[in-house]
């Protein structure tokens, strides 16, 4: 008998495993309650083939939102998991803001399977800025991104791009502010691009709201002969909410 097993069981016994958003006692280690994931919009219905935006009327694989053919954004596809709501909304934050680390992990094990898609693809976080680190901790798409590739066995980098410039959080702000705070705000190392050339890239963040951070982060990965760019994100902010900000409060990298 495994002698770990019966320390599992006590473990269990005295710290039931509890959904990640509400704290109610679950069946098992990083499951939903009910109520919560009953809550929890996947997105795995037809989309924009360019943002990810939900579409009703999906007539073809590369249809593209107005928005999208209007300005085709740099990158080559989002991957959401969930709509941006409550429950999503409250992992997003025990991560990013209540350094409740082991949510990283559940957002992984949700992120996986599209992630896998991408056969040799290099997993790269959306950066954080050094003071943002030295102030938080740790950046919350790279962990994401570290349990991603732990579990698909994706090639993780966390250093083929940079984030060059300090910028102030992005909640609350347009599409088109947030396009200009960010501008030249990312990079990639001179002596790092030779390893992206031609390669497929799979950039990973927490929330996916205008589009701007991803946008800038393509943009120069391409500049650096990336072949492709398809952002992977835990969750999407739907259209209605785009220009007001991530909603019910939240702050945006």
């Amino acid at each position: 008998m495994n002698l770990a097993t019966p320390l599992r069981y006590a473990l269990d016994f005295a710290l039931p495993p509890r959904c990640p958003s509400c704290g109610a006692i679950v069946g098992g280690e990083g499951s939903f309650c009910v109520g919560c994931w009953s809550r929890l919009d996947f997105l795995s219905g037809p989309g924009c083939a360019a943002c990810g935006l939900p579409l009703e009327h999906h007539p073809g694989e590369e249809v593209r939102c107005a928005a999208c053919l209007a300005e085709p954004p740099h990158h080559d596809g989002v991957r959401a998991a969930v709509a941006y709501g409550e429950v999503a909304r409250s992992l997003a934050l025990k991560l990013k803001h209540g350094r409740r680390i082991g949510m990283a992990r559940i957002i992984g094990a949700h992120l996986a399977r599209a992630a896998a898609i991408e056969p040799g693809a290099l997993l790269v976080p959306v950066p954080l800025h050094r003071w943002r680190i030295w102030r938080r901790g740790f950046n919350q798409a790279a962990l994401i991104a570290a349990d991603v590739g732990r579990r698909t066995g994706l090639e993780l980098r966390t250093d083929l791009l940079e984030r060059r410039k300090a910028t102030s959080m992005l909640g609350g702000l347009g599409r088109t502010a947030r396009a200009r705070t960010l501008r030249g705000a990312f990079a990639v190392p001179s002596d790092k691009k030779a390893a992206l050339i031609g390669r497929s890239v799979v950039l990973v963040d927490d929330v996916y709201t205008s589009g701007a951070t991803a946008n800038g982060c393509a943009r120069v990965l391409k500049r650096a002969a990336a072949a492709r760019v398809v952002v992977l994100c835990w969750a999407r902010v739907l259209q209605d909410h785009v220009d007001e900000g991530p909603p019910l409060g939240d702050g945006s990298d």
